[in-house]
């Protein structure tokens, strides 16, 4: 059972867009998540220690969007929110508490965009708010004519395989039942796509795998895929860096090496192997007839 807390604020506001995911603001309605996640990059902070049990549910969330998007709306500050940037906004607990259908309502009555990024099926319920918002958000001025509405929902996938994503995701819904909420989303007629974020070195990163998953993806209907590297924070106990090679230690004992030349010192990737997998990405999509930005004529 999560913990109920306050917090003072609840829209985080960018310095700037976020070139992957076109966010210009942040909504996060928990603290903690559930889903477990061996590689979330959360771990590397002060919020991720202990994520399924410090799980925490912002109760006054509701009453402080209100008054701060209120003021944004005022000023016609639009931009598009981001739903889940550091939390899952669709884990179990939210069937229970409806946080995030409540931030939800608040948005459509203000008016703003957003995008949605989730693990869970659970997303499936507010899809009449979400019609709404999709119809009736104001969209920034340099976004008007490259999306087609209000609404990105995009769910994240590391890996295709069931009991590779029980390994390292072992709370979250199973890949199939995210590709499955994809397909309703795109069939009602929202703009959706996958994030294949973080893909998994020499796991689920070779050609073949990421061919076998942006097909999968096109074949489900994604009007987009993005593919991103896997980073690894800190070197505390509960850290994602240190927990995820526990991990590798237990199942795939022949891939640390690997990893410790692929990492060294650093919390990303080689710049080599980060070039390679984008370009080796967008040539896939290019095979498939699909986009790997989110906005026509980014990047």
């Amino acid at each position: 059972m999560a913990r109920v807390i306050e917090v003072k604020s609840i829209l985080n506001r960018h310095r700037k867009r976020d070139d992957w995911f076109l966010d210009d603001y942040s909504i996060n309605p928990y603290y903690g998540c559930s889903f477990n996640c061996i590689y979330c990059y959360i771990r590397g902070s002060k919020y991720g220690e202990n994520m399924e049990k410090t799980l925490s549910a912002k109760i006054n969330a509701p009453q402080l969007l209100e008054r701060q998007l209120g003021r944004r709306a005022e000023r016609g500050e639009y931009g598009i929110i981001l739903i889940s940037s550091s939390t899952d906004a669709y884990q179990p607990i939210e069937e229970e508490l409806e946080l995030t259908r409540k931030l939800l309502e608040i948005v459509l009555k203000y008016r703003f965009p957003v995008h949605i990024v989730t693990k869970s099926p659970l997303v499936l319920r507010d899809l009449d708010i979400l019609k709404e918002i999709d119809r009736s958000a104001i969209l920034p001025r340099d976004l008007r004519g490259r999306l087609k509405g209000g609404v990105i929902i995009s769910f994240s996938i590391s890996t295709l395989d069931e009991r590779m994503a029980g390994i390292f995701e072992p709370g979250a819904p199973e890949p199939q039942e995210r590709l499955e909420a994809m397909r309703k989303c795109r069939e009602r007629g929202f703009f959706t796509g996958i994030n294949f974020i973080p893909v998994l070195p020499y796991l689920s990163d070779s050609d073949e795998e990421l061919d076998r998953m942006i097909k999968t993806a096109k074949d489900y209907g994604a009007d987009f895929v993005l593919v991103g590297a896997l980073t690894l924070f800190g070197k505390g106990p509960s850290d994602c860096r240190t927990l995820y090679y526990k991990v590798l230690e237990k199942y795939y004992p022949h891939l640390v090496p690997k990893y410790r030349s692929l990492f060294r010192i650093f919390p990303v990737p080689s710049k080599e192997y980060r070039k390679s997998l984008e370009e080796r990405a967008e040539k896939i999509c290019r095979k498939y007839g699909i986009n790997c930005r989110i906005a026509a004529g980014e990047g």
